[in-house]
């Protein structure tokens, strides 16, 4: 489940990068801050949230 939230993360990143610097401009997708920016940065930013949450609980278990 880890590896497939990091991979899915890493898309994120990269989409959000290119979106960022204007490469999907051709495709009607304004670049800098559009929506598809803060899409991808409100994805990433969850899956970082539930993988430190999951941390915590697993150390806790541990305890």
């Amino acid at each position: 489940m880890t590896k497939i939230l990091e991979i899915i993360g890493f898309v994120l990143v990269a989409i959000m990068t290119l979106g960022f610097v204007g490469v999907f401009e051709p495709y009607g997708i304004k670049n800098g801050t559009s929506e598809l920016f803060w899409g991808c940065a409100g994805g990433t930013l969850m899956i970082i949230i539930y993988r430190k949450m999951k941390r915590k609980q697993e150390e806790q278990k541990e305890n």
